[in-house]
């Protein structure tokens, strides 16, 4: 299928070697997307190109930034319709991942591209990010917690870091260059127990769109009162 190139060329970019089975699970979980986005907003981009270049490719560039063959535990916060985590599990089976949205809604629409797709190793929780991080068995007990939600750094790193254990890495995907959202949020990151690694910037493989990773490194505990009551982090970034 001519379609598939783009996907294929895309892959080859990154390094990616996929079986015919995950590609056909890529696949699937497409028609899923826009079948069920015909009764519910989960994206505004529909065409198969664009998804492969803008959620599929994307989800899984976190190459450029981690080695993703270690069988990590992973959260995505803010999950959406799935982005980064099913494109995660699909290229890369080993890993374990929580997706965590605030929209039940959605989390039922991932339960049904879980166990269609067959995947083992994942679960789809609703609820908000900051009770979440409260309870001692999401507390600081991921190796790495990704986020490709539309926030300001230092609201995000709020969110995210909390459920990062220490040793462990925040990656935050944003679509253009951050350099000054990262002075920005320095001191958040200071005060949440991470340090900023470094910026990785990149164009999506086939296109001209730029994109960029922050990767954050956990290097203490996070104080307990974080992350603050339900709306404190967007509202009153650190």
């Amino acid at each position: 299928m001519e379609q598939d190139n783009v996907f294929l060329d895309g892959l080859k970019e990154l390094n990616i070697t996929l079986s015919e089975e995950q590609i056909a699970q890529f696949h699937k979980y497409y028609e899923m997307l826009v079948e069920k986005n015909k009764v519910m907003n989960l994206t505004a981009i529909t065409e198969w190109n664009e998804v492969v270049h803008k959620h599929f490719l994307d989800s899984i560039a976190i190459v450029k930034t981690m080695d993703m063959s270690k069988p990590y535990r992973i959260l995505d916060l803010g999950t959406g319709a799935g982005f980064p985590g099913i494109p995660l599990k699909i290229a890369f089976p080993e890993l374990e991942i929580v997706l965590l949205d605030s929209l039940n809604k959605r989390i039922l629409f991932l339960q049904e591209v879980i166990d269609e797709l067959g995947l083992q190793k994942i679960t789809a929780i609703h609820g908000r990010a900051e009770d979440y991080a409260k309870q001692k068995e999401y507390r600081e007990t991921f190796d790495l917690c990704v986020s490709r939600a539309v926030a300001n750094l230092s609201s995000l790193s709020e969110y995210c870091l909390p459920y990062v254990k220490k040793g462990g890495v925040f990656v935050s995907y944003k679509s253009q260059t951050a350099q000054e959202e990262t002075v920005a949020a320095a001191k958040a990151i200071h005060i949440l127990g991470g340090k900023l690694e470094g910026v990785t910037e990149f164009n999506l493989p086939g296109t001209d769109m730029n994109r960029c990773f922050v990767k954050i490194n956990k290097v203490i505990e996070t104080p307990k009162k974080y992350p603050r009551s339900a709306g404190k982090p967007t509202k009153e970034p650190l």
